[in-house]
């Protein structure tokens, strides 16, 4: 448990830039996080010092410990502004994860800000995770209309055969959803989710891509400054009118990142677990239970693995550390779920899991979209399992590739084979497009909607096999 201590006594203990750090981000952890937040836990216990990226950094492995900083926004803020070695200059100017962390929205933002602009992340939110809500109901059909098309269109071959699920569904499937919520005025800003991609996997081009991303969602909020609709920017507007168009477009960047990425790794971790052998998520999942088969899911394989950064309002003690106030720590949601003290804890036989586990956060900075992101990915599994049958993967489980994020943990591809079941897509009444921008892709007739590039890229995967 996190214990304040006297004010000036973190300086009798060794600090943090002094100390022997193990690298994070290493080949056995683009592999297997797991054995690296274990190998940290014989060494330091439930609180580690490591080097991230080259920057220095406590990372919170136990469950309990992980809890107690999670809940406490008080005693462990968010904010940037909190972090002592970045007052004082000493963060290196090249380093990679400045350009996600430097994005001052909700997730991030501490200060008395916040708290207004959470309440109008919350009404904004509504209409949308309101199940019975109009809105809700559109876009939940939106959703399912999107699914079944991107199952035909690799299906198109054949009643057998092989796809990237990755690539062709899970990916491309949030992006679909992110479009819906963010009203754009057309189809041409398919860009803006890879440009997430880039910022999330904290890469080279991290930085060019960022400022891509908030070029094209600041054109957005000025647009919907001027022509408001049914949308997430358009609602937010309305709940918080003081923001700039700077301000929007960090939160759009903030809802474009939890529906695209956390929805479609969820997607994809949730397939693996299920065709591999998860007893308990297979019988979730063959009961109808959609939700709970997830829930099992990011207990094991949280998609995002690693939460931004608190820093200790002031010298605190945590696991067999003090840790100096302005130090910054990072919860690892993945060591957490796996800390024995806790997994011990869990029956995997039980019919209903836990609900304990801190995949969305945990206190006051929840994820304020998790319903959303939840209610997308169960869309995204159901229509899978319901319109396919004898999934299989292409490579062994231990050869998938995964992708080398300190925030994320996703594939890079999902190989499986496939067999049609027969069942076909919903009968989905249709939706009324949003208004098309000038210079926009000619619609396709059938669907009565701009084929995007996007769409173009996915029918070139089909017909490139």
């Amino acid at each position: 448990m996190g214990v304040p201590v006297n004010s000036g006594s973190a300086a009798g203990h060794e600090s943090l830039e002094s100390m022997s750090l193990e690298p994070l981000m290493t080949r056995d952890y683009e592999r297997d996080p797991a054995i690296v937040y274990e190998r940290l836990r014989q060494a330091h216990g439930p609180v580690a010092p490591v080097d991230l990226l080259g920057v220095p950094v406590w990372l919170v492995l136990g469950y309990e410990e992980a809890y107690e900083v999670l809940r406490d926004d008080h005693a462990w803020p968010k904010g940037l502004e909190n972090w002592r070695a970045r007052r004082e200059g000493r963060l290196p100017e090249d380093w990679p994860l400045a350009p996600s962390l430097d994005v001052n929205h909700v997730l991030i933002q501490g200060g008395e800000g916040y708290r207004e602009l959470k309440v109008a992340w919350d009404t904004a939110l509504r209409p949308f995770q309101d199940p019975r809500h109009p809105v809700a109901k559109r876009l939940k059909a939106q959703i399912t209309r999107d699914a079944d098309e991107l199952i035909s269109l690799f299906t198109q071959g054949g009643s057998t055969g092989w796809a990237d699920l990755s690539a062709q569904f899970s990916r491309p499937l949030p992006l679909m959803v992110a479009s819906h919520l963010l009203g754009f005025p057309g189809s041409q800003h398919d860009d803006a989710l890879m440009d997430m991609w880039r910022v999330l996997d904290a890469g080279p081009d991290a930085g060019a891509a960022l400022e891509r991303l908030l070029a094209t969602l600041s054109e957005l909020g000025a647009w919907k400054m001027k022509e408001p609709g049914d949308d997430f920017p358009s609602y937010l507007l309305a709940s918080h009118p003081g923001l700039s168009v700077e301000e929007l477009s960090r939160e759009l960047m903030m809802l474009l990142g939890m529906t695209s990425d956390h929805v479609g790794i969820l997607i994809s971790n949730t397939v693996v677990e299920v065709i591999t052998g998860n007893l308990p998520a297979s019988a979730s999942l063959s009961a109808g239970l959609i939700r709970e088969t997830m829930n099992r899911v990011v207990m094991q394989k949280p998609p995002l693995i690693n939460f931004v950064p608190r820093f200790p309002s002031k010298d605190m003690k945590l696991g067999n550390h003090t840790i100096a106030a302005g130090d910054p720590v990072w919860v690892s949601v993945g060591a957490a779920h796996a800390d024995p003290t806790f997994a011990g804890k869990v029956c995997p036989e039980s019919t209903i899991s836990t609900r304990a586990h801190l995949s969305w956060g945990a206190g006051p900075r929840q994820c304020p979209a998790r319903e959303l992101a939840g209610g997308a990915a169960a869309i995204g599994v159901s229509r899978l399992f319901e319109r396919l049958s004898g999934l299989e993967l292409s490579l062994p489980v231990d050869q998938l590739p995964w992708r080398s994020s300190p925030f994320m943990r996703g594939l890079r591809s999902l190989p499986v084979r496939y067999t049609v079941s027969g069942t076909p897509a919903l009968p989905v009444p249709p939706v009324p497009p949003l208004p098309a921008a000038a210079g926009s892709a000619p619609a396709d007739e059938a669907a009565g909607r701009p084929r995007s590039s996007l769409w173009r890229y996915l029918a070139g995967l089909v017909r490139g096999r």
